[in-house]
């Protein structure tokens, strides 16, 4: 397996040497670490990865290699014991199984019941359906099945769970990826609005001959050259179920920052909330406040988010909705506010639009953003989008 992530890590264009390879190697042989994935994440990437700018290539080829060989995350806050939540089993259940488990009714019963349970439980449970553990029906714990819950620890499988009692790490969208089509970029050249103002000079070649003719002597003329003026403030959604539209985020990502000179991006994570980030390695610790946001960049910015809307209404319209952490505000209301300021925002759904109809959370994120303002990100979404920013 280390042979192999030594090959795809070169497949890659990670700029590994053998001489690099032997010594995380030796490391390992001497102990250097806990015999845990993440701590061989961190001694293999400061072994292996010389340059920060290949990080999320590391990180790529690392979850394709070790995918599914990973530690018990720890639980917060409740400080349950690590064992518990080591998932030993999945339980498969039956359509029939699966139509009778009910949800406790509501987010404020959901919480309420989470906190009981906590002060009850005294041991490891594995099944069933009330306790917190792993493969069962109950709302709280991994590996199970129930329509909603909060997931505590492991890995979902259903997507289903309206809170996740877990930290995660999201990567960073790579903005120097090749486009596969220029149909991005010319799409987005839509919104355009040129000028040469403090742009970089370039060859007036007309005036140059008419002004040489005239003098008798060489006369160089240059003209500034002409940029894009139109300002664009992008907000992506990142990980979670967008991890399946990394490659096409990255592509549109790239194609903004080739064809807007005054472009800013934020991350944020399934809605809007109080603070968003720039760097998913220090997410946790170096956020921007969303009012400073709101603040620094006046109203003529075109604003596009960038997400699929999926997730439990809870994240949209409750306070401590978030699936990460407790927002004081509900997303909908950041969300309004946005609009509010800004003229021009659009929102851009790498999901087919076939799927909006049945999703309640895109429902309710067309009804705030304007039902006219989200279109599918595609060549022919973005265009819209472009036309929509451009009025």
């Amino acid at each position: 397996m280390f042979q192999r992530f030594f090959t795809e890590l070169r497949a890659a264009r990670v700029p590994v040497t053998l001489k690099e390879y032997l010594m995380l190697v030796e490391a390992l042989e001497k102990d250097a670490i806990p015999p845990r994935v993440e701590d061989f994440y961190y001694l293999s990437r400061a072994a292996l990865v010389k340059d920060e700018r290949h990080l999320d290539k590391f990180d790529r080829v690392f979850g394709q290699v070790f995918k599914g060989i990973e530690n018990t995350a720890e639980a917060v806050e409740a400080q349950i014991p690590a064992e518990w939540l080591r998932a030993l089993t999945e339980k498969f259940l039956t359509d029939e199984e699966k139509a009778q488990i009910e949800a406790l009714g509501g987010w404020d019963k959901l919480m309420e019941t989470l906190q009981e349970r906590l002060k009850e439980q005294k041991e490891r449970h594995q099944g069933g359906n009330k306790w917190i553990g792993t493969g069962g029906t109950s709302p709280y714990g991994n590996g199970g099945y129930n329509p909603e819950g909060v997931r505590i620890g492991g890995e979902g499988g259903q997507r289903r769970a309206v809170k996740v009692w877990d930290k995660r790490e999201y990567k960073n969208l790579d903005d120097s990826v090749e486009l596969g089509v220029r149909n991005i970029k010319v799409a987005l050249r839509r919104l355009r609005k040129f000028a040469r103002d403090g742009a970089p000079e370039e060859l007036d070649l007309d005036n140059t001959i008419k002004e040489s003719a005239r003098q008798g002597y060489l006369d160089i003329v240059l003209r500034p050259e002409r940029r894009n003026t139109i300002k664009v403030l992008l907000f992506f959604d990142i990980g979670g179920s967008m991890d399946s539209h990394i490659k096409l985020c990255e592509e549109l990502f790239s194609a903004a920052r080739a064809e807007f000179k005054h472009m800013d991006f934020f991350y944020f994570h399934n809605c809007l909330y109080e603070s968003v980030w720039k760097d998913n390695r220090r997410r946790h610790d170096e956020k921007t406040a969303t009012w400073d946001v709101l603040h620094k960049y006046p109203s003529d910015y075109r604003v596009v988010f960038v997400g699929d809307a999926s997730m439990s209404p809870y994240e949209i319209t409750y306070p401590g909705g978030s699936v990460e952490h407790w927002n004081e505000e509900a997303g909908a209301l950041w969300l309004q506010r946005v609009t509010q300021i800004y003229e021009r925002v659009v929102w851009l759904n790498p999901t087919p639009r076939a799927h909006w109809d049945h999703t309640p959370s895109t429902q309710l994120i067309r009804e705030i953003v304007g039902d006219q303002r989200m279109f599918p990100l595609t060549i022919e979404g973005l265009d819209g989008a472009m036309r929509e920013l451009s009025r």
